[in-house]
């Protein structure tokens, strides 16, 4: 069974270190620049969808949280407040009090909405030791999330909207979902808000949810409103939530928000909380395993690795590394030991694009491209070997070779 913490290490993509502490994974620089590369792409897809980013900090008032309700439903997983002077801080569990306070920031027109606020920003959870593994459940968490600020009668097709951005999302990351859940009310009081606007929220959620195969999981929902969460399951049959899309009628009414509408009224916006890819930490626990650390491409750690046959080629692969380093690509030199271990370490290491590099190719400034899967590609020229690889890079495919 492929467990990503055993190829984390391997890879060395994180470690975990008793000095830091339990569930505070430290990132090496192969995962930086895989995660780098993911966030990247996830900022980019949500800017071009009309997202506006923000940085907020990961401390707060405790009157924020409690305003927020956090700390009346949500205590016991935070973490304990550090007094400062006559203020009590606390490490925020969720993103969204400070987001309420991004839209609250100035006076707001109809005309502004939806309004779409993100952030890959830092929560914290109190998690208990026995549950804590790698980076599948950490206490600290880099949360791929935003919340988008809309009139009641555009929550349909934000919903909607937002689907779309995950599926997107999924399939250039190369996620399977197991299925789509739509996680209701349970009983019992640990829930806000009146009957009608849970009513509300989950009859437009179903809508949304229209033609698609889905469950009912009473008793997973939030407890300010109810959610579509989309499920994957991990190389032990583990199934746990990767990304979500939430409807909430109490925050705005909590932080008093409101726009302008067209006839000047004062009108009460609807949050959609949602996250396309959910945490670093859980994405990438998922994706180490569904790709055995072999990533596609794009965000491979590194994705050309040149291997000069001896130090009379040093010169050539210096040249064909700054080249390929220009066009955007990642890429290391391993001129170190016999080829044939050097060929060895670069498929432990799941390297996509493996140049070779003799005395032949760097008179011709060529370049032998041996590719992950095994198969090797005849001497071409070295600005041809960039371009493939750019290509694959760019079109974000899982295959190796360009399409065609």
């Amino acid at each position: 069974m492929i467990d990503h913490r055993k190829l984390g290490r391997e890879l060395d993509l994180f470690v975990s270190d008793p000095l830091v502490g339990a569930g505070l994974p430290i990132w090496l620089p192969a995962g930086a620049a895989a995660r780098h590369a993911v966030e990247e792409y996830v900022r980019e897809l949500e800017r071009r969808a009309g997202y506006q980013h923000v940085y907020s900090p990961p401390l707060g008032r405790r009157e924020l949280f409690a305003l927020s309700g956090h700390l009346g439903h949500f205590a016991d997983e935070m973490f304990p407040p550090m007094r400062l002077g006559g203020d009590e801080l606390l490490l925020r569990p969720a993103l969204c009090p400070h987001h309420a306070l991004v839209y609250r920031a100035r006076g707001r027109s109809y005309r502004e909405l939806p309004l779409r606020v993100g952030e890959l920003g830092g929560m914290y959870r109190a998690e208990r030791s026995g549950v804590l593994g790698g980076l599948a459940r950490v206490r600290a968490i880099s949360l791929n999330d935003a919340h988008n600020f809309c009139t009641l009668e555009q929550v349909g097709d934000e919903v909607r909207e937002i689907l779309r951005l995950i599926r997107q999302a999924h399939a250039a990351l190369g996620v399977r979902p197991a299925g789509f859940r739509l996680s209701l009310r349970g009983p019992g009081a640990r829930y806000v808000g009146d009957d009608a606007s849970w009513a509300r929220a989950e009859e437009l959620l179903r809508s949304a949810l229209d033609g698609v195969d889905h469950v009912a999981a009473p008793g997973e929902a939030a407890f300010y409103g109810p959610k579509i969460d989309i499920q994957v399951v991990d190389a032990a049959g583990r199934e746990s939530t990767i990304s979500t899309v939430q409807i909430d009628f109490d925050k705005p009414e909590k932080f008093d928000l409101s726009y302008t509408d067209a006839a000047g009224a004062r009108q009460r916006p609807v949050l959609v909380h949602r996250s396309l890819v959910g945490s670093m930490e859980r994405l990438f626990a998922y994706l180490i395993e569904a790709h055995g650390g072999a990533f596609p491409p794009w965000y491979a750690p590194v994705q050309l690795l040149l291997l000069p046959v001896d130090a009379g080629q040093a010169g050539a692969v210096d040249r064909l590394a700054r080249r390929a380093v220009d066009a955007g690509l990642r890429v290391e030199v391993d001129a170190g030991g016999s080829l044939g271990a050097r060929v060895r370490d670069a498929a432990r290491r799941r390297v996509p694009y493996v140049g070779v590099v003799g005395a032949r190719e760097a008179a011709d400034d060529a370049v032998a491209l041996r590719l992950r899967d095994g198969r090797s590609l005849d001497p071409m020229p070295a600005a041809d070997a960039v371009r493939l690889i750019g290509a694959v890079v760019a079109a974000r495919s899982a295959e190796l070779l360009p399409a065609g």
